[in-house]
C-alpha cells in the first residue's frame, strides 16, 4: 500500500477563524467515583509491539516490530458508555469541544436522505460536518441517546477524554499499554482473537461489510456503533479492541512513535500536536483502509471528534 494516509478513518477538525477555544481545566476525581469502569488488572509483561503487515501505511509507524515491558496496570473492559460520560458532565458541567464548535463529523450513511446540505471532507465525502452533532446528539439535533445507552460516547476530543479521566482518577492509556491489552495475550496475531477476520464465518467485531461507502449489510448486526460488550472478548477480558470506535491514547503521533525507546513502558514521543488513536472503528473495511488490527494507529488533534472516536481509562497499579 501507498503512503498516502486517507482521511476516510476520522477527520481533523479545520482552523476555526477565531481560534480554538481555551486550554480545558480538567477537575480532578472526588474519590466519590469508582475509578475504572469494569477494570481489568493486568500483570507486568513483556509482548512484541507493532506490525510490519504489508497492509500497513508507512506514514502510520507501525513497525519495525520490537519487544517491549510493560508495568502493571488496570484498564477498562470496555469503551466508555454513553450513560457512564452523561454522569462525568452531570458531575462536573463539563462542555465538549464539539459543543464549543457547535458541529462534528458525521459519517453520511447514518443521515437521513432529506438532510440538509452541510459542508463535507473533499478527500472523504461520505464525512459531514453537521451543525449542532455532539454526544448528546450523535447525528446531530434530530438524534439522540435513546436505546444506546451502552454503546460508546462517540464525538469525544481527546481533550474531553482526558478530562474525564482525571474526574475518573485514571488516565488515558499509552500506546503500549493499549496494544499490550488489546492484543489479549496474543504474539503478533492482527486481530485479538487470532489471524482470520472471520474464524469460522463468525463475525468477531463491528466494522464495515459490504461495498463502503454505498451499502453496508449489516451482516456483523450493525450500521453504526454497536454495545461496548458486544462480541466476545479478547483473551485479557477486553471487549471491541478492534472495530466500533476508534480510542484515544495518551501518546503524542509521530511515525514511529508507537516502537521508540525507551524499551520499558515507552510513551511516545514529548513533543507534537496530533494524539495517537487505536482499534479501527464501524467504518474500517479492506477495500480502503485496513486499519481494524491491534497494531493499528492513527493520528488526529487533540480537539478533533466524530461520530467514530471514543475511549477507554486505565490506571497504574501499585507495586
Amino acid at each position: 500500500m501507498n503512503d498516502d494516509r486517507p482521511a476516510c478513518c476520522s477527520p481533523a477538525r479545520p482552523v476555526q477563524p477565531a481560534g480554538p477555544p481555551q486550554p480545558l481545566e480538567f477537575p480532578a476525581t472526588s474519590g466519590a467515583v469508582p475509578v475504572l469502569e469494569a477494570p481489568v488488572h493486568l500483570e507486568a509483561g513483556s509482548f512484541r509491539m507493532g506490525s510490519d503487515d504489508a497492509w500497513a501505511y508507512p506514514g502510520d509507524g507501525e513497525g519495525p516490530v520490537r519487544r517491549v515491558d510493560i508495568s502493571a496496570f488496570a484498564i477498562d473492559a470496555h469503551c466508555v458508555t454513553n450513560a457512564r460520560f452523561r454522569a462525568f458532565v452531570q458531575a462536573t458541567g463539563h462542555v465538549t469541544d464539539a459543543e464549543r464548535y457547535a458541529a462534528s463529523f458525521v459519517f453520511a450513511g447514518l443521515l437521513p436522505d432529506d438532510f440538509p446540505p452541510t459542508r463535507g471532507v473533499a478527500a472523504a465525502p461520505w464525512w459531514r460536518e453537521v451543525p449542532s452533532a455532539q454526544w448528546r446528539h450523535p447525528e446531530g439535533p434530530h438524534s439522540d441517546l435513546t436505546g444506546r445507552e451502552d454503546h460508546p460516547v462517540v464525538h469525544v476530543s481527546w481533550n474531553d477524554a482526558t478530562a474525564y479521566c482525571a474526574w475518573a482518577g485514571g488516565h488515558l492509556p499509552s500506546e503500549a499499554q493499549w496494544e499490550y491489552a488489546a492484543r489479549g495475550g496474543l504474539e503478533q496475531q492482527p486481530f485479538p482473537w487470532g489471524g482470520e477476520l472471520r474464524p469460522g464465518g463468525r463475525h468477531r467485531m463491528n466494522v464495515w461489510n459490504g461495498t463502503f461507502p454505498q451499502h453496508n449489510t449489516r451482516e456483523d448486526g450493525y450500521l453504526g456503533t454497536c454495545p461496548v460488550d458486544a462480541f466476545e472478548p479478547n483473551g485479557y477480558g477486553l471487549y471491541n479492541t478492534t472495530g466500533n470506535v476508534w480510542e484515544w491514547t495518551a501518546g503524542r503521533f509521530h511515525p514511529g512513535s508507537s516502537t521508540t525507546s525507551p524499551d520499558q513502558d515507552p510513551t511516545g514521543p514529548p513533543t507534537g500536536t496530533a494524539r495517537a488513536l487505536r482499534g479501527g472503528s464501524y467504518l474500517c473495511h479492506a477495500s480502503y483502509c485496513r486499519r481494524y488490527r491491534v497494531s493499528a494507529r492513527m493520528a488526529n488533534t487533540p480537539d478533533s471528534s466524530t461520530g467514530n472516536i471514543g475511549f477507554r481509562c486505565a490506571e497504574p497499579i501499585g507495586p
